[in-house]
């Protein structure tokens, strides 16, 4: 369950109440106050916590003077105040502007100051380190979950680990033998040992709250065992340093190296102690050190990224320079398969046409009226290839639907003789695009193949049919009418057709029937998972040795016997396969 909005907040009001309830029932009233003031004290700490979200300043400046009051009238609740002072003002720096931070803070340091202090006692060095420290850490910690520091980019463990367990060793060599000397039981010094060694490991990745985790420890042993500050304060150093080398800002670098020079002279110099300017200079270099030590490793971090990303911004200029020269290439044996071809065909079409007009009438204006068609269509179709030339990731469009483009085969086939039965099976129009696409090429080439080498006459059956989760087509004729004169071929055309019914996982089968005519079979799975490799789709079966492309034999002319057209009904357009 999300807690959002109001429950939330009556959550935080909640908790806080009932945290000053759990400290401050045993200390019993205040002498200043009449009566049990326990539960009326809770509450006036703890329900502002529910506005803490909404209004985290005014929370915090309330709290501030919450303390001080509670503080004056000694009561234990004061414990509670400094807690959530440092919970609201630390929401702060997370949520709000420098100015309400510096404004949260500066109250906040004034109020822990008298916090700390005690009547009649001096106030000394150390309780106003703390004083500064104590209000100063939450709002770094809010200031630092705004991400200062970016997401490393390494991924090797290496480091991480080797700066865990010397860490490790590090403390527990240099302070086991301590352990029993302070007010805390062993098993809880050796447990920070082992935490603050560890917490060294995820130094790069979380430099910020590693630095204040290992500044808290230093801190805690200053007070409880001081045999292990010097160990605590190592640690500090050398969590200063990665910080430095994984944050770029100056600003927190700075904050950072101040915070580590007070919490230096916390644990170093003490109330006896003579303050000189040697001194000072010499603490001050031992901070400086890893501060140095770490931007120089983190300069050289950055300078390797930077040539890493110049030689990967290279070699994608490299690819980018070959595909552009590929390009051109392809740009050139367009335009010179353009002027060639073009010129060709363009020069049949006129004088196909100049031809039409001298005989308007007859068989042969029929015959060169076809032929000034195909002539247009076959500059279009080369328009279409020098596109894809010119820009390999396009494909070529498809004019019609697949079943426009079958029936208008049939009857250009047709005119020129064939006698050509066809059936497109209603249902076939729920195959893909692609499937519907091919077979209407297969059928293009399929009947131009009958026409070049069995000539006019020729009985041809064309059946595209759906069946289960495949396209299926079947182009069987008959025996040649009679003798024809063979002619020029390419060698290319069944070759082709098996590419492009390969390409989408199918088979396709050519060869000599029973009755001695020619069938051309081709199956098209339409499932999406039947697309297979080309390395591994099954090869059409091998024609019978011919020195053309199969269907020899010879012409008569002919008339279609029937054409049957029950053709698609899905009318969509697309690319050809």
């Amino acid at each position: 369950m999300r807690w959002r909005g109001v429950p939330l907040d009556l959550v935080l009001a909640a908790a806080g109440t009932a945290l000053d309830v759990l400290l401050s029932a045993k200390g019993g009233g205040s002498a200043l106050l009449p009566g049990n003031e326990v539960i009326p004290m809770a509450v006036g700490v703890g329900a502002p916590m529910g506005l803490v979200r909404r209004a985290p300043l005014a929370v915090s400046l309330y709290l501030a003077a919450f303390l001080v009051f509670t503080d004056q009238v000694g009561s234990f609740t004061s414990n509670t105040a400094q807690m959530l002072l440092c919970v609201s003002i630390g929401l702060v720096a997370y949520r709000s502007g420098r100015r309400p931070t510096c404004l949260a803070l500066g109250v906040a340091v004034a109020a822990t100051a008298v916090n700390l202090a005690d009547p009649g006692i001096a106030f000394t060095t150390n309780a106003w380190m703390y004083s500064v420290l104590v209000p100063a850490l939450p709002v770094l910690i809010g200031a630092y979950l705004r991400g200062p520091a970016g997401r490393l980019k390494d991924a090797d463990l290496t480091p991480d680990v080797l700066l865990a367990g010397g860490g490790v060793a590090f403390t527990v060599l240099s302070t086991w033998t301590e352990w029993h000397s302070g007010t805390a039981p062993v098993w809880g010094v050796g447990l920070l040992a082992v935490l603050g060694g560890l917490s060294l490991g995820v130094a790069r990745r979380l430099p910020g709250l590693v630095f204040m985790f290992q500044s808290a420890l230093l801190i805690a042993a200053d007070q409880y065992l001081n045999e292990a500050v010097t160990t605590c304060l190592t640690l500090t150093l050398i969590a200063l340093c990665v910080f430095a080398m994984r944050i770029a800002s100056w600003a927190w670098i700075t904050v950072t190296y101040v915070t580590c020079t007070m919490l230096a002279s916390i644990a170093i110099v003490q109330d006896s102690t003579e303050v000189t300017a040697l001194r000072v200079a010499v603490l001050m270099a031992l901070v400086t050190t890893p501060v140095a030590i770490g931007r120089y490793l983190g300069v050289r971090q950055a300078a390797a990224e930077a040539e890493g990303l110049r030689l990967r911004e290279s070699a994608r200029l490299a690819v980018a320079q070959v595909r552009a020269d590929q390009l051109l290439e392809r740009e050139n044996i367009a335009r010179e398969v353009h002027d060639i071809v073009a010129h060709h065909v363009g020069a049949m079409v006129l004088r196909a046409g100049a031809a039409r007009y001298a005989a308007p009438e007859g068989p042969v204006a029929d015959a060169l009226a076809d032929i000034r068609e195909t002539g247009h269509q076959a500059l279009e179709d080369l328009r279409g290839l020098l596109d894809v030339l010119r820009d390999p990731g396009r494909r070529p469009d498809m004019a019609a639907d697949p079943a426009a483009v079958i029936r208008e085969s049939a009857e250009r086939m047709t005119a020129a003789g064939l006698q050509v039965e066809l059936e497109l099976d209603p249902a076939t129009a729920h195959a893909p695009l692609v499937a519907r696409a091919s077979a209407a090429r297969i059928v293009q080439e399929g009947l131009t193949n009958v026409l070049k080498h069995a000539g006019p006459g020729t009985q041809v059956s064309v059946a595209v049919t759906s069946a289960g989760q495949g396209l299926t087509v079947h182009i069987r004729n008959g025996s040649p009418p009679t003798t024809i004169e063979r002619l020029p071929s390419s060698g290319r055309g069944l070759a082709g057709m098996r590419e492009r019914v390969r390409a989408l996982g199918g088979t396709l089968s050519a060869g000599l029937d029973q009755d001695g005519g020619w069938l051309l079979t081709a199956n098209m799975p339409t499932a999406p998972h039947a697309t297979a490799p080309h390395a591994t789709a099954p090869h059409a079966t091998a024609p019978a040795p011919h020195t053309t492309e199969p269907h020899a034999t010879a012409p008569v002319a002919g008339r279609t016997r029937c054409v049957t057209d029950r053709f698609f009904t899905g009318g969509l357009t697309g690319g050809g396969a």
